[in-house]
C-alpha cells in the first residue's frame, strides 16, 4: 500500500532528499578532508581490533554465513551483507572514541556513517561487476561522505536531541539512510520514504552515556544506528512506503510527540560546511576536553615532580563540557573514564601523554589520579561558551592552572582550538598520519602498511580507484 501522491512530504525531509540527489561538492578541500577522514577512521577501526570487548561483537549474526557479492569488514576476513558490515565497521570506528567529531547544539561523530557508506558502496560495486556493469569509485565514496557529514552536522547545529534524552546517533541513522538510499539509486520519493522511516523509529535513550549507567553500548550505538540506516535505505529501494508527514502530523507526528510542537531550526543550507570544519582527534579524549588534555600535557614538566604539593587544579571550560564530562566520584569503567574531564586532564598532568590504555583498570588503580581529581575545580567561562557556538570560530577552549601549597602556581595555559581543528589542520596532518601508521601497524605487515600509505598519499589516484580494489587492501 502506498501513501496518496497528493500528500506532500515535510519540507525538512524533502530538502535532504533534494540535497542528496542534486548537490555536487565544488571544493577540493572537501574531498581532501574526506580522504583524511577515511584514513583516520579506518586507522581507528583497525586499532579497535586489539580489544576483545570490541571483537566479540563482530562477525555474522549466524556464524559461518556466506554472502555472495558481500562487503568486507576492514582488518578482518569477514565478508557479510551490507547491514551487518555497517554494524561491524561502525562499531570498530567508534569503539575507542578516537574518530573525528562535530560539536554543536548536538555533538556527534559524522565518521560513524563511514561504515554504512563503505558497506553499501562495495555491495553495489560487486553486484555491478557480477552483472557486467561498472563499479563505484572512491570519489563516489568521498562524495557520499561529504553529504552524510553535512546531513548529520547541519541538523546538529541548532537542534539538541540530548536535551530531550535522545542520543545523537539518531542523526547517524538519518544521514546513513538518506545517503545510502541515494547510493542505491533511489529517486526523490524513495529517499524521502527512507528518511521518514528514521523519524518513525525515533532513537535510543542517552542513558548508557551517563552515570550510574555508563557502559559499552556507547561504543556500539553508532554502528547500530548506521546499520539500521542501511536497512531502512534498502527497504525503501525495494519500494517500501514512507510516511510523508511523520514530522508534522497532528497528535502522532514527531514534532507533536517529541519536539514540544516546535519545528527543527536550521542555521545554514546544506553544502560542504561540515566536512570542511570537521574536528580530528590527536589523542583519545572526548572532544570537549581535548584542549584541557593538551594544556595538562604542556604543564606536565612543571608539575610531575611536585604532585604531592598540589593544593588545587582549576579547569576553566565551556558549558557543554560541564554538561557532558564534568564528573566527580567513582568511575566504573573505561566508558566512564573517557568521558570524565577531570580524569583525562589528570592523566595529561601526571604522565605527559594520554593513550587509550590509560582508561583501563590497570592505569585507573594509580592512586595519584583520583587524588588529583579530588583537587580539581571546574568552572565555565561564558566567552568560551559563546565562541563554542560561534559558527565562524567553533572554538573548544579550556584553561588549566595548577596551584601549590606554598602559594605558588603555574601559568594558566589556555588553548582555544585543539590540534585537530580547521585552524590548526596543517599542524595536525603529520600527527594524524603518524596516528594512522601506528594504528595500522597493530594489524598489518610493514609492506602492506607502506602500500596503504602510498595509496592515501596519492589523492587523485585514490579517487579513481574502484571500491572493491580499495577494500581488498584492508582484508586479512
Amino acid at each position: 500500500m502506498k501513501p496518496r501522491k497528493s500528500i506532500s512530504p515535510d519540507k525538512e525531509m524533502a530538502d535532504i532528499a533534494d540535497y542528496v540527489l542534486d548537490y555536487s561538492p565544488a571544493h577540493e578541500e572537501s574531498y581532501n578532508t574526506a580522504r583524511l577522514c577515511l584514513m583516520d577512521s579506518l586507522g581507528c577501526a583497525v586499532l579497535a581490533l586489539k580489544f576483545p570487548e570490541c571483537t566479540r561483537l563482530l562477525g555474522p549474526v549466524v556464524p559461518g554465513t556466506v554472502v555472495p557479492n558481500g562487503s568486507h569488514v576492514p582488518g578482518t576476513s569477514f565478508i557479510l551483507d551490507p547491514v551487518s558490515v555497517a554494524f561491524n565497521t561502525g562499531v570498530m570506528i567508534r569503539w575507542l572514541d578516537f574518530n573525528d567529531t562535530w560539536l554543536a547544539a548536538e555533538w556527534g561523530h559524522p565518521s560513524d556513517n563511514i561504515g554504512a557508506i563503505l558497506a553499501v558502496s562495495e555491495y553495489i560495486s560487486r553486484r555491478n561487476i557480477a552483472g557486467g556493469k561498472e563499479p563505484l569509485i572512491m570519489r563516489d565514496v568521498f562524495t557520499a561522505m561529504i553529504k552524510a557529514y553535512e546531513v548529520q552536522g547541519i541538523m546538529a547545529l541548532e537542534n539538541s536531541f540530548n536535551k530531550r534524552g535522545l542520543d545523537h546517533v539518531l542523526l547517524v541513522k538519518l544521514a546513513s539512510a538518506a545517503v545510502c538510499a541515494g547510493l542505491l539509486g533511489c529517486d526523490r520519493d524513495r529517499i524521502v520514504n527512507a528518511i521518514s522511516q528514521v523519524w518513525a523509529d525515533l532513537g535510543t535513550l542517552r542513558v548508557y552515556r551517563h552515570a550510574p549507567n555508563t557502559g559499552s553500548r556507547k561504543s556500539w550505538a553508532a554502528g547500530d544506528a548506521a546499520s539500521r540506516g542501511v536497512f531502512l535505505a534498502m527497504l525503501s529501494s525495494r519500494g517500501e512506503m514512507g510516511y510523508p508527514t511523520v514530522l508534522t502530523a497532528p497528535a502522532w507526528g514527531f514534532y507533536e510527540r517529541v519536539w514540544n510542537g516546535e519545528r527543527f531550526r536550521f542555521q545554514r543550507p546544506y553544502g560542504s560546511y561540515v566536512m570542511e570544519n570537521i574536528l580530528f582527534k590527536t589523542c583519545p579524549a572526548e572532544f570537549h576536553g581535548q584542549t584541557a588534555v593538551e594544556a595538562g600535557i604542556r604543564l606536565h614538566p612543571e608539575v610531575r615532580d611536585r604532585l604531592d604539593e598540589i593544593e588545587r587544579v582549576e579547569i576553566i571550560t565551556q558549558r557543554s563540557a560541564i554538561s557532558i564530562i564534568d564528573k566527580k566520584g567513582h568511575l566504573n569503567n573505561p566508558a566512564d573514564r573517557d568521558h570524565c574531564l577531570q580524569y583525562m586532564t589528570a592523566i595529561g598532568l601526571i604522565f605527559g601523554k594520554l593513550e587509550y590504555e590509560d582508561y583501563e583498570d590497570e592505569r585507573a588503580l594509580d592512586p595519584r589520579i583520583d587524588a588529583m581529581r579530588e583537587k580539581m575545580i571546574v568552572r565555565e567561562n561564558p566567552r568560551y561558551t559563546r565562541d563554542y557556538y560561534d559558527s565562524e570560530k567553533r572554538a573548544i577552549a579550556n584553561s588549566v592552572q595548577v596551584f601549590f601549597n606554598d602559594g605558588s602556581s603555574t601559568e594558566a595555559v589556555e588553548i582555544e582550538y585543539p590540534a585537530g581543528h580547521r585552524r590548526r589542520r596543517e599542524e595536525a596532518n603529520p600527527v594524524l598520519l603518524e596516528k594512522f601508521c601506528r594504528n595500522l601497524s597493530t594489524r598489518f605487515s610493514p609492506g602492506r602498511l607502506q602500500k596503504i600509505i602510498e595509496m592515501f598519499e596519492d589523492g587523485k589516484r585514490l579517487e579513481q580507484m574502484q571500491v572493491p580494489l580499495f577494500m581488498e587492501q584492508f582484508k586479512i
